[in-house]
């Protein structure tokens, strides 16, 4: 689901609220756990510290379930009701397995992010994973469903590979409305490397539950 402004469909079950502050001591925690992740899969440490250090974190996951939450926070925005995913699988700042994507809403109506991707997201060497840069893309276009007025849910996702996508190099994801008929709102983004050019380009369509 990537449309998320209030709606009967998308009604979730009641969560307690969460703090700014809590969100902020979280959003540390998720970001110090998204350079763990990069950390493993790059470390050339002796086993026997890796062992040591696999038990260090299994202390600290038992230790964070000792107190949880039914589902994952989710907060909503005064203006418009439109409900964030804290922990969404591509931007949730409290998601440590979510790219670092901060999206902006532009005047234009544009959904704008700029961000660069580390080897957790490697399909072939040395370039992003085509299902990575897949999602990133569905959420922008899905944001800007939303920011347009006309959420939904994904009903076609189209994509073309241009060119590689890299890792470690500053890349560009932008998505725009193209028109609307109905239910039915039609968007399109792309990904751009730092020459300007697109790497993948996607069309979506998103209708708008009855």
């Amino acid at each position: 689901m990537s449309g998320t402004r209030t709606h009967p469909i998308f009604t979730i079950q009641p969560r307690e609220p969460v703090s700014e502050r809590r969100i902020a001591h979280l959003s540390r925690l998720a970001a110090r756990v998204r350079e763990l992740n990069e950390s493993v899969v790059l470390t050339e440490l002796p086993e026997e510290e890796l062992d040591e250090i696999a038990a260090q974190a299994e202390a600290l996951t038992a230790r964070l379930r000792t107190a949880r939450r039914a589902a994952p926070p989710v907060v909503t925005n005064g203006a418009g009701g439109i409900m964030q995913q804290l922990a969404g699988p591509v931007n949730g700042v409290l998601n440590p397995i979510a790219p670092p994507c901060e999206v902006q809403f532009l005047p234009d109506g544009t959904v704008r992010s700029e961000f660069t991707l580390n080897s957790v997201y490697e399909g072939p060497p040395g370039m992003v994973h085509g299902g990575v840069s897949a999602m990133i893309l569905d959420q922008l276009l899905g944001m800007v469903a939303d920011h347009n007025g006309t959420p939904g849910l994904t009903a076609s996702l189209e994509l073309r590979y241009r060119r590689p996508t890299m890792l470690d190099e500053p890349l560009v994801a932008e998505a725009r409305i193209d028109r609307v008929e109905g239910r039915r709102a039609h968007a399109a983004g792309r990904i751009l490397n730092t020459e300007g050019k697109p790497t993948i380009e996607a069309t979506a369509m998103f209708i708008m539950p009855m």
